[in-house]
């Protein structure tokens, strides 16, 4: 198969704003929980009604008024995912005003370059640091005119600004507003060169968010509950702002949590204890990873193992019942799977905060295998797939009819196509209008109403999307055997000890890979096998370490042919990371980069 569509479930909106849904939720029931709060360090949490927001959000729009921005301004928003972001994303909204969002990780030269790109006229930071990063380039900024931050108290300084200014005024603004003016500018996250700006309209969202609602909306609490959602996505990132725009469309409870690191993460899960969960391949398998080694440190590595294959097996098995390939989970099956979700799994689903059934995975593709262990627990991941310029999701798991590996079929009122080459187009209400400045770019990438994404991938005869690989990222080795890397770095990197792999091969006799390992998982096998435990990166050089990676190693060539499988690897003594530019602010792999950055030691893979 090469095209699949699907019929629109919504309307394109015809007027209006992404403000509006605010105003009329507070007219409707003002009393009504939207959002949830907390001070930094506490562990409780504070409800915020639609109306108290509504009336922050309109204070915030008059001083942002007072203070000279106007309908049509991009103002920058660099900042961690808390309460302020998604305040003055509504306050800039109310007042027809554009929000540029910029990754807090971003370097002086990214945000440089994004404000002089968009041209922004102010930029909210949230503490000092970032205010010296915006302050560094703004010589050449001429058209930013104001720093705020977040951690200075801007947002209660520019509520008394505003104090003069009447609720009419930012009304008037408010509803002349189109749909198809710009809501947000966001910048690609720069995997291959300069970030671009993708124009995302008001509709854009709009129909994305109602899109998701209509269809999946079921799934985000049981009947009758209000739903709730923590955001620990980056909400400069069209994912993060996508689900923050969902969830004050659909009156979700929305929480914000600024650290998705585990440490920070899994306790305000439990406080919070939300009934939906959308996150990252990366957050579902640390979930899955920690809970193996605490069980490994109970002395109860054997039986966690046992039920990750229970649950694996269930899963499959009810899949294949489903889709006819295949017969229920026997009597034997079901009834190890109720033991182990007595043992094991209802821990699992405590770790999430005990109420999460159903999650989103999206980013990048989560793997068959995890996606099975977690609905073997009883939390069934739907996989996604989209990207910046797509508004976030262009395709799903379709409600009861989940395949795991894939990443669905197109949500309703989009189009996949696969071109000849195996690229991956992509049509519908929810693509961009084009890049920012950029009519080359923009040109490019947009075909008779097909937006080309760059990724591969292939259709089965259901109409379900697999992504193979990037076409930019795939490996021509000198014998000219093409490889796409995704499948292995998948499969090395499923092993806990590994948390990064990057394949290389390009012009060389045969693929080689660069790996890293988890600092803390690496503390915890040198504890097993009984070894002096320690972070230091000199561990690189054990026997017994480079045995275990070999094997996993050996294990992922199995899903490839000899002449793409990895013939030799090295273990890095640091991780990738954001700040070496090495990685994305979404946690991709910066390929250019980091073959830059690691020449010697990839030459020293093909010396022998």
């Amino acid at each position: 198969m090469r095209d699949v569509s699907a019929p629109p479930l919504v309307e394109t909106p015809q007027y209006g704003g992404l403000a509006d849904t605010l105003y009329e939720a507070a007219g409707r029931d003002p009393q009504r929980v939207q959002l949830a709060r907390r001070a930094p360090g506490a562990t409780d949490w504070t409800e915020v009604t639609a109306g108290a927001f509504r009336d922050e959000v309109l204070a915030l729009a008059k001083g942002l008024l007072a203070s000279g921005i106007r309908f049509g301004d991009r103002v920058g928003i660099m900042a961690r995912t808390r309460y302020e972001w998604t305040q003055f994303s509504y306050a800039l909204w109310s007042i027809g005003a554009q929000v540029v969002p910029i990754y807090p990780t971003s370097s002086s030269e990214q945000v440089s370059w994004i404000l002089a790109d968009s041209r922004a006229v102010a930029c909210v930071v949230e503490h000092e640091d970032d205010a010296m990063t915006v302050g560094a380039a703004c010589d050449r900024l001429p058209t930013l005119q104001r720093i705020w931050q977040l951690d200075g108290g801007c947002v209660r300084q520019l509520t008394r600004l505003g104090r003069g200014v009447s609720d009419e005024t930012v009304h008037s603004h408010r509803t002349a507003v189109d749909p198809h003016e710009p809501a947000a500018i966001a910048y690609t996250s720069g995997t291959t060169g300069r970030p671009k700006g993708c124009v995302l309209t008001h509709a854009n969202f709009a129909v994305e968010c109602d899109t998701l609602i209509a269809g999946w909306g079921e799934l985000l609490a049981p009947p009758g509950e209000q739903p709730r959602v923590l955001c620990f996505l980056p909400l400069a990132h069209v994912y993060g702002l996508m689900v923050q725009v969902c969830c004050l469309r659909a009156g979700i409870v929305l929480a914000h949590q600024p650290d998705p690191s585990a440490g920070s993460l899994l306790p305000a899960l439990a406080s919070f204890r939300p009934t939906f969960l959308w996150g990252v391949p990366y957050i579902f398998e640390k979930i899955y990873h920690r809970a193996r080694q605490v069980a490994a440190e109970d002395g109860k590595a054997d039986l966690f193992d046992r039920a990750v294959e229970t649950a694996v097996s269930h899963a499959e098995a009810t899949e294949a019942r489903r889709t006819g390939a295949g017969p229920a989970p026997g009597l034997a099956l079901r009834a190890r799977h109720r033991l182990y979700d007595r043992l094991v799994y209802s821990r699992l689903r405590a770790v999430l905060g005990g109420d999460v059934r159903y999650a989103v995975s999206g980013g990048s593709t989560l793997s068959r295998r995890m996606g099975l262990i977690f609905a073997g627990a009883g939390i069934t991941v739907y996989d996604g797939y989209g990207l910046t310029e797509t508004t976030a999701a262009v395709t799903a798991q379709p409600v009861g009819r989940v395949r795991f590996g894939t990443v669905g079929r197109p949500i309703p009122g989009c189009a996949v196509h696969i071109a000849p080459d195996g690229e991956v187009w992509v049509r519908g209400a929810t693509v961009f209008s084009g890049y920012l400045n950029d009519p080359q770019g923009t040109a490019e990438v947009l075909r008779d109403g097909w937006f080309a994404t760059g990724d591969l991938g292939t259709l089965d005869g259901d109409g379900y999307l697999t992504i193979t690989g990037r076409k930019k990222d795939v490996i021509i080795t000198s014998g000219g055997m093409s490889v796409a890397p995704a499948v292995l770095e998948e499969r090395v990197r499923a092993h806990p000890l590994i948390s990064q792999c990057l394949v290389v091969g390009d012009n060389r006799p045969y693929v080689g890979a660069l790996i890293t390992l988890d600092p803390d998982a690496l503390v915890h096998w040198q504890r097993v096998h009984q070894k002096q435990p320690s972070a230091d990166w000199g561990a690189v050089a054990d026997h017994d370490l480079q045995e275990e990676i070999q094997r996993v190693v050996v294990t992922a060539n199995t899903a490839v042919s000899r002449a793409e499988s990895i013939r030799a690897f090295r273990i890095l003594p640091e991780e990738f990371s954001v700040g070496q530019g090495l990685l994305t602010p979404s946690l991709k792999l910066r390929r250019r980069a980091i073959v830059k950055a690691y020449a010697a030691d990839i030459d020293e893979l093909y010396a022998n």
